[in-house]
């Protein structure tokens, strides 16, 4: 009879994202998450066949979680509302951009990981589906400038969130900010 689990999928990923953030992608081991589960190496190789099949799952979960989020935008009728919805969403993941950058150096070299890899791509164009969604419903509402294209609202949004706080300017404040450039731009309006 197959031993079971001493961990979850839950512990599993919390323990490689916080492993990641510490160590980067390169200081990322199974020995240390090995240790940090409390489990032996092996008991991590029989469910993956090495840390880029297991950043690459990791990766996919966090991006299912993040769609699920993303998915209760449409609780919100009025545009504002899914707009500040969307923000604090984008600001409750503060190491977002440190897990994107991970990802970039994971290398796709064998079957297994180009179907993930096709997969997080799938997520990614339904997440920006989603959002151009949300864009067109500001300009119908007219709230956004309806000549901008849907893509380029979408995309400047989202790179806002990859700005890092290196100031560690206090979170509300930080959001409050890009809500702010976001809104009304940078220019003080002297007309």
């Amino acid at each position: 009879m197959a031993r079971e689990r001493k961990f979850s999928d839950e512990d599993l990923f919390l323990a490689t994202k916080e492993l990641l953030l510490d160590h980067g992608y390169e200081g990322f081991t199974f020995g240390l998450l090995a240790e940090r589960l409390e489990v032996s190496r092996s008991a991590l190789y029989k469910y993956f066949g090495n840390k880029e099949e297991l950043i690459m799952e990791f990766m996919m979960y966090e991006m299912d979680q993040f769609m699920d989020k993303l998915g209760k935008i449409k609780e919100y009728d009025r545009f504002e509302d899914q707009f500040d919805y969307l923000l604090e969403l984008m600001m409750s993941h503060p190491n977002i951009h440190q897990l994107i950058e991970i990802g970039r150096h994971v290398p796709v070299n064998n079957q297994k990981l180009e179907e993930k890899n096709e997969k997080l791509d799938g997520l990614h164009l339904n997440m920006y589906q989603s959002l151009i969604g949300f864009v067109r419903l500001g300009k119908e509402e007219g709230k956004l400038k309806a000549h901008i294209p849907d893509t380029l609202i979408v995309g400047y949004i989202l790179q806002s969130f990859l700005v890092p706080n290196f100031a560690q300017i206090p979170h509300s404040e930080w959001v409050q900010s890009i809500k702010e450039i976001i809104r009304e731009g940078m220019f003080i309006n002297n007309s």
